[in-house]
């Protein structure tokens, strides 16, 4: 019977440092114990290459799980996999392998699954989770392997994304948890191993900015000025103003659509919508040439796509002089105005195409405001009639 051997030990913190070290050969391999983790610990082969394990004891006998080699897994994502794999043992029992040994990196596996994971999503919205990917979260795991990823990983994604890049990050890490879920469902990655989940978003400071009458007036002036230049941009300026609707459903209307006095929107955020146009809306839509063998209201110069209003709102809100109003502003301030001529939340709710009333209910301190200003008329002419105002 040939004996067992042993291995010979010794314990040292088994870090990134460590693992890059050139560690003296043996006949026969040799492990090193890590000093902080139990059970944790490092084999060195006669062959030069050095693995990450972990060790168990169950039922009263050990066994070693190869966790990889320390050339292709940072000793950080070794340590937490070790973690893991103690703390289900613990709960659970001996482990089984968690996932397939040789998964893809996660450019691949984007690559190779976008079309199927983005079926479901309304092209405004694959839009703009391909450039969450390709922007924000490719250049952090692109060549990491969809295995690889733990929440340690996603945490330190998040601290490097404080200050200027926060709002990337919470519109990035749905994308990415999504891209996850996806793996656990072609076993690419362990159920339930989702590391974005209970990731938290950075807080988001509300800021509601409505128009006052005198930069109303600004704006309409400057739309005037610049209408025998750029009446495409124009109008869907006016557009927005007059109906408070989203900029997408504005810039991507098509002919067929239009049906006054109310715009018919097969599909928008929230599905199918109607726009209600009043009297200043059909004027511009009447006052817009229809190109020849194009169905878009507002085609860019090749007729094939949407003209892109951002870019024209951008330089032209410096114009006037309002550098901190955003497009979405417009909607806003058609909710305040409406609210200021005592329109019901609910009438307006169904002229802004809201699904739910929670989510009109935000203006309604602005309803306040107009009660309290009635008030405050109300109280101001009994004081004068009672002879305590003059």
């Amino acid at each position: 019977m040939v004996p067992k051997r042993r291995m010979s030990a010794r314990r040292a913190l088994l870090d990134g440092n460590f693992a890059r070290r050139k560690l003296p050969l043996r006949e026969r391999e040799y492990c090193i114990w890590d000093t902080e983790l139990a059970g944790f610990g490092l084999r060195v082969r006669p062959s030069g290459n050095y693995f990450w394990f972990v060790r168990l004891r169950h039922r009263g006998k050990h066994r070693r799980i190869t966790l990889g080699r320390t050339d292709e897994l940072e000793a950080e994502l070794a340590r937490a996999q070790a973690r893991r794999i103690l703390a289900e043992a613990a709960l659970d029992g001996l482990p089984k392998r968690a996932v397939v040994k040789a998964t893809p990196t996660m450019t691949d596996f984007v690559e190779a699954n976008w079309d199927d994971l983005s079926r479901v999503w309304k092209p405004s919205t694959t839009k703009r989770n391909w450039n969450a990917w390709r922007l924000t979260i490719k250049p952090t795991f692109g060549d990491t392997r969809v295995a690889d990823i733990l929440p340690p990983d996603i945490h330190r994604w998040r601290d490097g994304c404080a200050g200027e890049s926060e709002v990337k990050f919470n519109r990035a890490v749905p994308v990415l948890s999504a891209l996850f879920k996806y793996a656990e469902a072609l076993k690419m990655r362990r159920p339930g191993s989702n590391p974005c989940r209970g990731m938290p978003r950075y807080k988001r400071q509300s800021v509601e900015r409505y128009l006052t009458p005198a930069e109303y007036r600004r704006i309409g002036a400057a739309l005037r000025e610049a209408e025998e230049d750029r009446p495409a941009e124009v109008a869907i300026a006016r557009l927005l103003l007059f109906t408070g609707a989203r900029v997408g459903e504005i810039e991507n209307l098509r002919w067929e659509w239009v049906m006054p006095p109310r715009l018919l929107l097969p599909d928008s955020k929230t599905g199918p919508k109607v726009i209600w146009l009043n009297t200043q809306a059909q004027d511009v839509l009447a006052g817009i040439e229809r190109r020849e063998d194009c169905e878009l209201v507002f085609p860019n110069r090749t007729g094939k796509r949407p003209l892109n209003f951002d870019t024209w709102w951008y330089s032209f809100r410096r114009r006037c002089a309002l550098p901190d109003v955003r497009i979405h502003d417009l909607r806003h301030s058609f909710a305040s105005t409406a609210i200021m001529d005592n329109v019901p939340l609910s009438t307006i709710g169904k002229l802004l195409g809201h699904k739910l009333v929670e989510t009109t209910a935000k203006y309604a301190h602005l309803s306040d405001d107009v009660i309290g200003e009635a008030a405050e008329r109300v109280s101001g002419s009994l004081a004068q009639a009672i002879g305590l105002r003059p």
